[in-house]
């Protein structure tokens, strides 16, 4: 996990209070409600099935063992409403500046465009890259995702590079 990051992090939203926190396994449940909460994630497999609950649960337990990344989600209301995973890339480019990635970000249906997702990316930004010592955070969006390219540039992201994936079969 990331220990430097500031966390946990209380934050206004239009839907109210929130929390966003670091994962723990307890919570892996809802983590995986939020990925089959989202059709293109849903149509990639993840659909919270039962029968793929240890794959997760093992990919959390390897995330939050990992001292480069970390799953953090949002709570709201008593109930686990976001989630994202963070990982800090050590890199020889821009003078050796180390890059923060954002990947599977989610924030549950009936609350997009409600501000949480805007308030957790702005913490992203700041304090949590500054705190990790990345010269520049990067994602990734699905080219489907057009509403969240708009969102991401809304919050000062640009479009700046393709990204090229290969699927692994797995074995």
């Amino acid at each position: 996990m990331l220990d430097a990051l500031p966390l946990p992090h209380p934050f206004e939203s239009r839907a109210g209070e929130a929390l966003l926190r670091r994962a723990t396994p307890a919570d892996a449940d809802a983590v995986i409600a939020l990925l089959a909460d989202d059709p293109i994630s849903a149509a990639r497999g993840d659909r919270a099935a039962e029968e793929d609950r240890p794959a997760y649960t093992a990919a959390l337990a390897e995330i939050l063992a990992d001292p480069s990344n970390d799953l953090l989600v949002v709570e709201h209301g008593g109930a686990i409403v976001g989630t994202l995973q963070l990982t800090l890339i050590p890199g020889m480019a821009r003078r050796g500046a180390k890059r923060l990635l954002v990947e599977a970000v989610r924030v549950r249906s009936d609350l997009r465009s409600s501000g949480i997702g805007s308030a957790v990316m702005r913490w992203v930004a700041d304090p949590a890259a500054p705190a990790l010592g990345a010269a520049l955070v990067q994602l990734t969006s699905d080219a489907a995702r057009t509403d969240a390219h708009r969102f991401y540039e809304r919050l000062g992201y640009t479009g700046s590079h393709i990204g090229f994936k290969l699927r692994i079969p797995r074995g």
